[in-house]
């Protein structure tokens, strides 16, 4: 006999009241088709499947081994030659992988400055890309060149839409990103910010993209372009996380800093996220032990657990003051990647795939209302009202079912799927009457729910 959580409505849907437009640019990624083994393997199909509406180019050059791409010292190389002159610059790869992008329906958020370089972290041990500009001004007139032949078609080249452009990628994390102070990192923003707004006004820059939501950072770094009377035009972090709705509320506190900084009209971004649940066995401690715990079983980084923190997240932000965010899933196959060793799809990228189809199946959102710390849950509507439908998200719950309060879908029929440890979206067992939906489990755990009402 299926138990709903205390017998009770764990969350409530009103398709009487829209409440607005979902927001696409929130289901973005930091991946890519790859440009790298193409020939043996395409990633391409895939990643479309994720509809996925940005893709941000950060550890681009990593997970493409081989291809001098995206990163400031792959396209300009000899960085103390003339940035003036077109040839100076090698941008066939990075011309590339863009259009790969773009062909998969992707609008393109180019990260300026270097991938992570984990060489190592003791004294003796050398970096090489993190090390900070000796010249500021100069490398700022290289990004402009950059910024010039994607954008305005210079050094033979295009006028994409690619309206944003962030300034490097977690400076205080020395020295796999900024091999210097964070003091220093501040200067060559400010001085980077200005002369890219002097040139580029129609284009959206920021940064810094910080590590995770810290305060005292991003205070410094806008008092000090208060200072140079310059405004960042999005404030960027990152966040690694197994709880979610701490995570869904960031966005929130950093509006607030914002204001109180007197910064009332730059965007939020978080631009790399994924859940995690420690950093041991994916970055620290790699026993065998560790790294098994990491990446296999429900809790790993590529389980249900994952998929279904993702589906609350993407749900929870739309009712959220964030204006886009990136997944970090980055490499196809790896810890953070859509794929297993075998190449197939994940947990995380079926729950990709189900947000995608979502977001894009029905227009606009619908009123919901949650009940209940561990079910998360979003709908929406057709316009001409004959068929919604409900993402619902039970993250590491221990009922076997879930009873859904629903309104103004009186005599509609309801069909559902199911994304749980054991099975990818393959078809739920429901009962819908009365205003009363129990979706049913296939036992205690993480599980996520895409459910279809059609009126007759």
């Amino acid at each position: 006999m299926s138990t709903c959580i205390g017998e009770t409505f764990c969350a409530e849907a009103d398709f009487r009241q829209t409440v607005g437009a979902f927001n696409l640019r929130l289901h973005s990624s930091n991946s890519a088709p790859n440009l790298a083994s193409r020939g043996i393997g395409d990633f391409t199909p895939m990643f479309k499947k994720m509809k996925f509406h940005s893709a941000r180019t950060h550890d681009w050059a990593l997970w493409n081994p081989g291809q001098r791409i995206i990163d400031t010292h792959f396209v300009f190389p000899l960085i103390h030659l003339d940035p003036a002159v077109p040839t100076n610059y090698y941008f066939d790869a990075t011309d590339e992988i863009i259009r790969l992008a773009q062909e998969a329906g992707c609008q393109v958020f180019y990260r300026l400055g270097t991938s992570i370089e984990h060489s190592g972290l003791r004294p003796e041990q050398k970096h090489f890309n993190s090390l900070p500009p000796k010249d500021y001004a100069h490398y700022a007139e290289v990004l402009a060149g950059i910024i010039r032949h994607y954008t305005r078609g210079w050094a033979n080249g295009f006028h994409y839409d690619m309206p944003y452009w962030e300034i490097w990628n977690e400076a205080e994390n020395d020295p796999t990103c900024w091999k210097g102070t964070y003091e220093e990192f501040i200067k060559f923003f400010v001085v980077v910010l200005k002369r890219l707004k002097q040139e580029f006004s129609e284009l959206h820059f920021g940064g810094p993209a910080a590590t995770a939501f810290q305060e005292p950072l991003i205070r410094a770094l806008l008092k000090a372009c208060k200072a140079a009377k310059v405004a960042p035009d999005f404030i960027s972090w990152h966040g690694y996380s197994s709880q979610p709705d701490e995570f869904i509320q960031e966005p929130a506190k950093m509006r607030k800093l914002l204001e109180e900084e007197g910064f009332p009209n730059c965007q939020t971004a978080i631009t790399e996220w994924h859940y995690l649940l420690s950093w041991e066995g994916i970055q620290n401690n790699m026993s065998p032990e560790k790294r098994k715990a990491a990446m296999e079983g429900p809790a790993s980084l590529g389980g249900i657990d994952s998929a279904a923190f993702n589906l609350a997240v993407l749900s929870g932000w739309q009712d959220e003051p964030l204006d886009q965010a990136f997944y970090y899933g980055a490499n196809p196959i790896g810890e953070w990647g859509f794929l297993d060793g075998l190449g197939q799809g994940n947990k995380n990228f079926h729950s990709m795939c189900m947000f995608g189809e979502f977001i894009h199946n029905c227009k606009p959102r619908i009123q919901t209302r949650k009940k209940h710390e561990n079910v998360y849950l979003s709908g929406s509507l057709t316009d001409d009202g004959r068929q919604g439908q409900l993402l619902v998200v039970d993250y590491r719950g221990k009922a076997d079912a879930l009873c859904l309060k629903i309104d103004g879908m009186d005599g509609a029929t309801a069909t559902a799927e199911i994304l749980d440890h054991e099975h990818n979206r393959t078809p739920a067992t429901l009962n819908f009457a009365d205003g009363t939906m129990k979706l049913h489990k296939n036992g205690p755990g993480s599980a996520a729910f895409l459910v279809t009402l059609k009126r007759s």
